[in-house]
């Protein structure tokens, strides 16, 4: 498990023995002259603290001011680690000691857990939790690693939401979530993670037994395996922001909601509505406590719980939704909330001690309306309950102004954490960024004023409501084309694109696919047979048309899907243009 590498020089140790016998200062550093790109309230500065160190997940902060960053892979880092060590030796806001350590690996799926707790430095795989006693000065941790918990799971890399996030409480328990195997109850063994359009949910569902919930450990106890847990709390979807709240000694979750309700139910739910809806809640979890999935979800336009469709809804009947637990509010469908921090200390003007900042990693499927979240918001509120709206903290992560595809966004947020002088941290996945965000004005008349720039703020395309007409901008989604492409086409030409090496030519590095747009069109609208030639190799089987069943933006989502996924063409297809094709057949066919 967790054994240091040696990835930095002898420096470290002698750093270490100045390090710890010295006060980290409260000195403030400077802020960048653009606060690394950052837009920040009034009075508030940020410090690029580390530049691209890797696929950066979540991180926390030593009492010392150290920095720990989980990465994403193991072997995406060359083998340096999985964990990122950093540390200010001069105090000057930039990391001067740069060590990666780590010889974990975490196959099939995405890493999300680190925190300090106790002494202990926590480092969660998809599969593990562990912990490594840190030592005073000791930068990369050379203890013993103890393995807290063991996910045993036989299905634990064929789902997608097996992340191990940890949050503690003051009784010595461990909080740690285990998310839903599919997106919505559908049966994964024959629709695959995605889903299929259309789907019926399982009910009862059997994924509850096991998964979409949230169970309580010991922080401790070593050998741990999830039936050595206590199940605290059900009908949750996703968690990666996990956290509890000293103030109330509660615990809060951010929950990532279901996805592409257009697709799978384009009678029930227009384009627009499967871009807002449904909502990314912020819950209160208390013992028992039940928010619904899969069987409900948040509307928050409406207000209320309502039935999934899977389940018989048809986005207004509430039936049993209405004995499920009701979140503290409701996020806009998609943004991907990665982290839930609650301000402790001293150094931000005193409304940050009241409610909860929370970082979004911003949306994959709101096609053809703009991606959506990509900033990291504050909620006022008090022992659960709202006391205003919700705020835009940070901002100037996506660089563009319209994010189509989520590749357009610069900068991802990821993790929050706080440092001993309490200054906020900030992690982003896409290239490893890490700031530090600090206030230097006056905390006694800190107010509107200076929230105002950053109220003005929701108006960008990537945090507004979108206009159902306006902001329509007519692309195919990637993500909706995975789910149709499972459901119509990879019988024939599997699901990575590559054919049957039999009767169905492959998809991937195809001239057929990265050619002639319009051709491309035709054949998936009114189907092909015939003798073609694919790759020097000829195959004389039967494309069935899928015009009559499919509309136009989910034909344009296929073939962005086919075009991006297999064949690195990233130019969507816009659904004007698979109308105008369908209208030149339907003239030519008279």
């Amino acid at each position: 498990m967790i054994r240091s590498l040696i990835c930095v020089l002898l420096v470290i140790a002698m750093t270490s023995l100045i390090y710890c016998k010295a006060k980290v200062k409260t000195t403030l550093p400077p802020g960048d002259h653009n606060n690394g790109g950052l837009l920040l309230p009034g009075g508030f500065e940020a410090v690029v603290v580390a530049d691209s160190i890797g696929y950066a997940r979540h991180l926390t902060v030593n009492n010392n001011g150290d920095i720990y960053v989980k990465l994403t892979h193991n072997d995406a880092m060359k083998g340096r680690g999985g964990t990122v060590a950093l540390r200010d030796a001069d105090h000057d806001g930039k990391a001067d000691i740069i060590a990666y350590f780590g010889d974990y690996k975490d196959e099939g799926g995405l890493p999300a857990g680190i925190t300090i707790h106790d002494g202990y430095l926590y480092t969660s795989t998809v599969k593990y939790i562990m912990r490594n006693k840190l030592t005073p000065g000791e930068l990369i941790p050379t203890s013993k690693t103890e393995i807290i918990f063991s996910d045993v799971d036989s299905n634990l890399f064929r789902h997608w939401h097996s992340h191990k996030q940890m949050a503690f409480d003051d009784k010595g328990n461990m909080f740690v979530p285990f998310g839903a195997p599919d997106d919505g109850g559908q049966d994964i063994h024959t629709a695959g993670p995605a889903g299929m359009p259309g789907g019926k949910g399982v009910d009862p569902s059997p994924d509850l037994e096991k998964y979409a919930g949230i169970w309580r450990f010991s922080a401790s106890r070593t050998g741990q395996t999830q039936k050595d847990g206590y199940k605290y709390a059900t009908g949750i979807r996703s968690v990666l922001g996990l956290a509890w709240n000293q103030t109330d000694n509660s615990l809060y979750a951010v929950m990532n909601g279901m996805d592409n309700f257009h697709t799978r139910y384009p009678k029930i739910y227009s384009p627009w509505q499967a871009a807002v809806l449904p909502s990314e809640p912020l819950l209160k979890v208390r013992e028992h406590a039940d928010f619904g999935w899969p069987y409900a979800y948040y509307d928050q336009l409406q207000g209320k719980n309502v039935m999934q469709p899977a389940y018989g809804g048809d986005g207004k009947i509430v039936g049993r939704a209405a004995a499920f637990d009701k979140p503290v509010m409701g996020f806009p469908g998609h943004w991907a909330p990665m982290d839930l921090l609650f301000y402790q200390g001293d150094q931000f003007p005193e409304r940050y001690k009241k409610g909860a900042f929370v970082a979004f990693h911003g949306s994959t499927d709101r096609s053809p309306y703009p991606q959506a979240g990509y900033i990291v918001c504050f909620v006022p509120f008090e022992n659960g309950k709202l006391t205003g709206d919700w705020e835009v903290f940070a901002d100037g992560f996506t660089v563009v102004d319209t994010v189509f595809n989520t590749r357009d966004a610069v900068y991802r947020p990821m993790g929050l954490a706080e440092g001993p002088d309490g200054s906020l941290y900030i992690s982003e996945s896409n290239k490893g960024k890490i700031w530090r965000v600090m206030y230097k004005g006056d905390k006694d008349k800190f107010g509107k004023t200076d929230l105002a720039f950053m109220e003005g703020r929701k108006s960008r395309t990537y945090i507004k409501t979108p206009d159902e007409i306006k902001d329509n901008l007519g692309k195919g989604g990637e993500m909706e084309g995975l789910i149709l492409y499972q459901s119509y086409c990879a019988t024939c030409h599997q699901r990575d694109g590559r054919g049957d090496n039999s009767r169905y030519p492959p998809l991937a590095g195809s001239e057929w696919v990265t050619g002639d747009r319009q051709r491309l069109i035709r054949i998936l609208l009114q189907g092909l047979q015939g003798e073609i030639q694919v790759n020097g190799r000829t195959y004389n089987g039967v494309m069935p048309a899928h015009g009559a069943f499919l509309d136009d933006h989910a034909i344009a989502s296929i073939l962005t899907f086919i075009q991006s996924a297999y064949n690195k063409v990233h130019t969507p297809i816009a659904s004007d243009e698979v109308t105008k094709v369908r209208a030149a057949m339907a003239a030519s066919a008279k």
